[in-house]
């Protein structure tokens, strides 16, 4: 059964500075880490493109020079129209926000870095197909830690009987991990504060108005944030 997606654009978030993947990003930003001989973006743009998503708007701020040139010289979809953050790095949060402007309301969010297999339906229509505009201000797409491979955190959230979210409490273990993917109405956005700042502060206040929901992934997710991750994660891929 097919599924109208709920937008035709998603931001992909690939300004960050890639600390913890030092020393591969000491030359190149995170985005174009390769893993099993492909650039992280590309995997997220490929699959934007195979979900039939046509533009996406990708932030840019460390070696922002080198991202634009490599996105340039794709051949394939989607259309990728550029938010420069080089004068000052926004965050997550502040990035959006900046780019609201090229984004349509809803639009999907990820993180340049992410890699995942599809389950029987892809992510972007598992987002849409529970998307409720009027009960929701953002749609977290979220992993089961068996699901959740390279791993090894205490979790990020619950999800009640009705879908919406709920952090998990210090000391405990939550059952799902936040994708790094999700879909977002320009309403949690209202009233976003100035600069640089983390899509939690929207989040949290989402979650006490009982708007911020999650969707369970049905395929599989890869943490992929240093360099032994991207060894591990080359490893399974060479398996599928």
């Amino acid at each position: 059964m097919s599924t109208t997606l709920a937008s035709d654009t998603a931001m992909v978030l690939a300004a960050g500075l890639g600390k913890r993947m030092r020393p591969l990003t000491a030359t190149q930003p995170k985005p174009l880490v390769r893993v099993a001989g492909k650039p992280l973006i590309d995997y997220a743009l490929d699959q934007l493109d195979a979900a039939g998503i046509d533009k996406a708007v990708v932030n840019v701020h460390y070696l922002a020079d080198a991202l634009e040139a490599h996105l340039r010289k794709r051949d394939r979809g989607p259309a990728v129209t550029i938010s420069d953050e080089r004068d000052l790095l926004l965050e997550t949060g502040g990035g959006m926000t900046k780019a609201l402007g090229l984004l349509p309301d809803p639009f999907f969010a990820l993180n340049s870095d992410n890699i995942w297999l599809e389950g029987p339906r892809n992510a972007f229509a598992e987002l849409s197909a529970a998307w409720d505009p009027e009960q929701m201000d953002a749609l977290l797409l979220l992993v089961p830690h068996a699901r959740a491979l390279n791993y090894k955190g205490k979790g990020d959230f619950h999800l009640d009987g009705r879908g919406r979210v709920s952090r998990r409490r210090s000391g405990r273990i939550a059952p799902f991990i936040y994708s790094g993917i999700q879909l977002v109405s320009h309403r949690l956005m209202r009233e976003a504060p100035e600069g640089a700042f983390s899509t939690n502060v929207l989040w949290n206040r989402a979650i006490e108005e009982g708007r911020l929901h999650g969707v369970s992934h049905t395929g599989v997710w890869f943490e992929v944030g240093d360099p032994q991750a991207v060894r591990v994660t080359e490893d399974w891929l060479t398996r599928v």
